[in-house]
């Protein structure tokens, strides 16, 4: 039954990861690298999403990078996953992405969180006085998709470029509430399964059942945002993988550095309990050669149902990577 329905269309979300010896401005060359590769190999959308105060993760002006991808490529849409919005006015928000939108028509996405992207004293420091106010977000949401309307022409308070350009708006999550907006909003709905995999089941089911159609979407559309590491060999890509563990001992134990190299085995560098909680955070994510993944791949499908996957890949060497991207492009193709 698999290869009678649809293919799955899949897509990136570069966290603009900086390796360890090497600096951000390498890491935003090898962005424009992997954005023109996946292009040509058929990927979907290319995001990025929004950070603060990380040093292995240099997306913090995540507008500014999407505008920078785009202008590199020429067909791929490219857009955030996401724009935290608690940290902006709406009415930034819709100027800067109708200017992308408007330099780049029918390409940028624009994807929702209502998370910081950071710890709480650099949230304070972004948002000011307003880091006490109650958060609205279900309310900016609707902000945000007034001023890219037609229907603000007559506002007091318009957004020049972004008026008229319907940026489209996607609702991210990584629990169950973010599930509910969704679908009360009738907007397609991105989970962060890569690193929040346990509510992942759950979310999907509330926000397929609440679902209400909407001028935009008619019925629900699920992106799931995973781990890959794909390589010609299981034990090659288990060998990769060891950074994308480390990155994640590192979240887990509060020690975050850059990506490091890969290495034989973790054995003698995480604890009984810190490989545990890695293991739970990284309980989707696809590691192995192409038979391997084909197999996870088909049973994964086949268990959600989701409309569109999303391949996040920590991987240290840069051509690993490419081939990482090229190898799972192809498995998805024969799905």
């Amino acid at each position: 039954m698999q290869n009678e329905i649809s293919p799955l269309p899949f897509s990136v979300l570069d966290l603009a990861t900086v390796i360890q010896g090497k600096t951000p401005a390498d890491t935003f060359k090898n962005s424009v690298a992997l954005a023109q590769h996946t292009e040509k190999l058929g990927y979907t959308r290319y995001w990025f999403a929004e950070h603060h105060n990380m040093v292995s993760v240099a997306s913090s002006a995540t507008s500014l990078l999407i505008g920078h991808i785009a202008g590199h490529t020429k067909t791929i849409r490219v857009g955030s996953g996401g724009i935290m919005l608690p940290n902006h006015s709406p009415l930034i928000v819709a100027e800067q992405f109708g200017t992308l939108a408007t330099l780049y028509p029918n390409r940028i996405d624009l994807g929702l969180g209502r998370a910081p992207g950071t710890d709480q004293l650099t949230a304070m420091e972004i948002r000011g006085e307003r880091f006490s106010a109650p958060h609205n977000f279900p309310q900016d949401v609707l902000k945000l998709q007034k001023y890219l309307s037609n229907d603000n022409n007559d506002s007091k308070v318009r957004a020049i470029p972004g008026e008229g350009t319907e940026v489209p708006i996607w609702i991210l999550g990584s629990s169950t509430e973010s599930a509910h907006l969704a679908a009360s909003y009738g907007l397609p709905y991105a989970f962060a399964s890569h690193f929040a995999p346990a509510y992942f089941l759950e979310a999907i089911k509330i926000y397929r059942q609440n679902f209400r159609p909407s001028a935009t979407l008619q019925k629900p559309y699920v992106m799931a945002c995973v781990n890959v590491v794909a390589a010609d060999t299981d034990a090659e890509a288990e060998r990769l993988a060891t950074s994308l563990k480390q990155l994640f001992m590192g979240i887990v134990t509060g020690k975050r550095r850059l990506l490091q190299p890969p290495i034989e085995s973790m054995d003698n560098v995480w604890s009984d309990i810190e490989e545990e909680a890695v293991n739970q955070m990284l309980a989707v994510a696809f590691i192995g050669g192409p038979e391997k993944l084909t197999a996870q791949m088909q049973s994964f499908r086949a268990q959600t149902q989701i409309d569109e996957v999303m391949v996040t890949s920590h991987i240290y060497d840069h051509e690993a990577r490419l081939h990482s991207y090229q190898l799972f492009a192809e498995i998805l193709k024969n799905l």
